[in-house]
């Protein structure tokens, strides 16, 4: 586990304890005992430390089974003298190198042209770079010497990453990070940004905060008519749910042959039979001959036929005796 950055090459007294015999590529691939690592060099300028320094580091220490990575730095005046200026100094570009985990030595103040008393000093077997032609100092390619020699081991570049890309992105929206800048608290000084410039930048951040609180005050807007039609949308099945209910009950209960019907018609047959109980039948005993009933006699008026006139009453009695005397 890493528990410190790597140290400066001129501060430590870390040395091979085996003699340094040169090593060839198949040799250094096969593997090498522990106490004689491959010593790989990579230089460069790493300014803006980003991934794509670091993915070729990664790739110089991976060469071998067993390896040590040394990184040289070139020191600023060197940089803006056959590069250019630089954003980071060369001690924040140091500090990034000593915190990158592939990294096991930092040179500082690295040779723009290696030479062979600086790869003799160092004890360096190979030199890690990418197999693009460098040109510079005056050379078609600067590491032409180290591939005739034998000790250049090439890296891959990673595409759509460079300092050269960061810094463009940082010219093309140059006044964004201005403005982003002057409301952090930076002044116009230290951003050297002109006084109208300065008060253009901040008229454009007021109307854009009073974009933003137009768009927060739209979006909460929306959010609460969604929620309101969320809920109205609930209430309105929840009533419909609740009046299929209610209808179909009332159905159950009132409807043609509900429930309330076969009650009330249990209830009224009840009634009826309680108001006319049913009367016996004719074949029964009682009913055929009754000891408490005489046969009228035939003289005895009926009430339902009384007579209409005196003659018909003259009438009826004269055949009533004539009756008796058949009789007799």
């Amino acid at each position: 586990t890493l528990t410190a950055p790597a140290p400066f090459a001129d501060e430590t007294s870390c040395q091979c304890q085996a003699p340094h015999e040169k090593l060839t590529i198949a040799q250094a691939r096969l593997g090498t005992p522990v106490d004689r690592p491959v010593r790989v060099y990579a230089d460069g300028i790493f300014d803006l430390f980003h991934s794509g320094h670091a993915r070729a580091l990664m790739q110089a220490k991976t060469l071998f089974p067993n390896s040590y990575l040394l990184v040289g730095v070139c020191s600023d005046d060197l940089t803006h003298k056959f590069k250019g200026f630089t954003v980071m100094n060369e001690t924040e570009r140091y500090e990034a190198l000593r915190h990158c985990r592939y990294v096991d030595e930092v040179i500082r103040d690295a040779p723009w042209t290696l030479t062979p008393e600086f790869l003799e000093k160092h004890k360096i077997d190979f030199v890690a770079h990418d197999d693009i032609p460098y040109s510079s100092a005056g050379s078609d390619d600067v590491y032409k010497h180290i591939k005739e020699a034998g000790m250049f081991v090439p890296t891959q570049r990673t595409e759509g990453i460079s300092t050269s890309d960061i810094i463009t992105r940082i010219v093309r929206d140059y006044d964004l990070y201005a403005r982003r800048n002057l409301q952090r608290g930076y002044t116009a000084k230290e951003l050297n940004v002109s006084f109208i410039n300065e008060k253009k930048y901040r008229f454009q951040n007021q109307v854009d905060k009073m974009k933003e609180k137009v768009k927060n005050v739209e979006e909460k807007s929306k959010e609460f008519v969604y929620k309101v039609e969320e809920k109205s949308h609930d209430l309105i099945q929840k009533w419909e749910e609740k009046s299929r209910e209610f209808i179909g009950n009332f159905l159950e209960l009132f409807g043609p042959d509900g429930a309330w019907k076969q009650m009330f018609q249990e209830r009224s047959g009840r009634m009826l039979q309680a108001f006319s109980p049913r009367q016996s039948p004719n074949s029964s005993p009682t009913r055929g001959r009754s000891p408490s009933r005489s046969p009228s006699p035939p003289w005895v008026f009926s009430k339902a036929s009384p007579p209409s006139s005196p003659k018909a009453a003259s009438a009826s009695l004269s055949s009533m005796s004539e009756g008796d005397e058949d009789e007799k």
